[in-house]
């Protein structure tokens, strides 16, 4: 098998497509981009000119119409349904967008109010494909609502404003702790964690309550995050500049990263986060304008420019290797192994979760083995192909 690595660089670089398919000289990663879906689709802000973004939706100005933000918030991305829910803070609204037709408009939840099913300003978002719903931090309402995943349907809400035991005050982040049965909540204005159970909804305990700096204090808790494979929470502190890990069985403080500052690792007003594969920690650095990835010991690996634009959610997809964030009015998907390598790795079981634009990459570059005379080109397997269009 020493010859695929070869193959592989004369695939990616190789300029002559068969003349039965074309008759001129093209760059088959052009080929790829331009005509089946991969590279930007939609927006024209700052952003554009950066070849990691796949997608673009929204337009960077204030607008109510389908498919348009009012300052995009909280993010998620159903992945067996191929759908990212978006938290549209100023329409008053959840978003549901296609990851696979170029994030396309699907339909929406909630309208303006304090009713049961409607909403005022929402935050956080989680899915919980146990319970086949999508919940929704109703955050100027203090209050949880939930809708179903099959038909979108109004299912729960629960909570009022205060500081009790089912009461909240500007509540915005939200994780579910698969392993324990949870739904935690960040309580902003509480400076406080709230644990729910995610069977009943029904409160547990809390951590937290007194506004401060020192390990396992909170100032104004934004993003929470949970890595279930070391069973802790991830928290990031928008006024302490900084994120908390901590254990998921009981909240108790294990470590913190980040200080104020401009320099890698540093952090200004820290917004939403998530967790990618293997424990990685991407964290929207809002006033520094940028993405930042640390290892789950919290060293930094990375950041990611984002121009002009100051990111707030963030969201992982570990089935298609998509990485979104929201920024002023619009929202932005990442190929994940452009920007991180390793970080998501094409496994076979994940065929039927690839997106739309993959599916047809591999279909059209086995028609042009077929037809390329080229023993050697027709024996790489689809698998392979696969692995070389997730990093495109």
């Amino acid at each position: 098998m020493l010859f695929i690595p070869s193959l592989v660089v004369s695939l990616l670089h190789h300029r002559r497509i068969a003349s039965s398919l074309r008759s001129v000289w093209i760059d088959p990663v052009v080929f790829v981009c331009e005509r089946l879906g991969f590279g930007r689709e939609m927006g024209d802000a700052s952003l554009d000119c950066d070849a990691r973004i796949k997608i673009s939706i929204g337009t960077g100005r204030q607008d109510d119409a389908d498919g348009m933000f009012f300052n995009p918030r909280g993010l998620a991305f159903d992945h067996h349904r191929g759908l990212l829910f978006v938290a549209d803070i100023g329409n008053h609204r959840v978003q549901v967008l296609s990851c696979d037709n170029g994030g396309s408009f699907v339909s929406k939840l909630g309208e303006e109010g304090d009713q049961p099913g409607q909403l005022k300003g929402p935050r956080g978002l989680a899915i919980d494909h146990d319970h086949d719903r999508i919940i929704v931090v109703d955050t100027g309402n203090s209050r949880i609502q939930s809708w179903s995943l099959s038909d979108q349907s109004f299912l729960s809400c629960i909570g009022q404003y205060g500081s009790g035991d089912l009461e909240f005050h500007c509540p915005q982040g939200i994780a579910i702790d698969k392993h324990h049965h949870r739904i935690i909540i960040a309580d902003s204005n509480n400076n406080r964690l709230v644990f729910l159970s995610s069977i009943d909804l029904s409160f547990l305990f809390s951590v937290g309550g007194n506004q401060g700096s020192r390990p396992g204090e909170f100032n104004y808790p934004v993003g929470i995050a949970i890595d279930d494979d070391r069973h802790r929470i991830i928290v990031s502190h928008a006024l302490n500049h900084r994120v908390q890990v901590l254990s998921s069985i009981d909240g108790s403080f294990l470590f913190e990263f980040g200080s104020e500052g401009t320099q890698p690792g540093q952090l200004k007003n820290p917004q939403g986060l998530c967790i990618a594969n293997q424990g990685r920690i991407i964290v929207a650095d809002n006033d520094n304008r940028r993405l930042q990835s640390f290892t789950h010991e919290g060293h930094h690996i990375s950041s990611f420019d984002c121009g002009r634009e100051f990111p707030v959610g963030v969201a992982f997809d570990e089935h298609r290797g998509l990485i979104a964030f929201s920024a002023d009015n619009q929202v932005h998907v990442i190929g994940a192994n452009q920007w991180l390598a390793d970080t998501f790795t094409w496994r076979p079981d994940r065929h039927r979760y690839a997106s739309k634009s993959v599916k047809q990459a591999v279909s059209t570059m086995t028609m042009i083995r077929s037809v390329v005379d080229d023993s050697a080109m027709s024996m790489i397997p689809n698998e392979l192909l696969f692995e070389i269009f997730s990093f495109l």
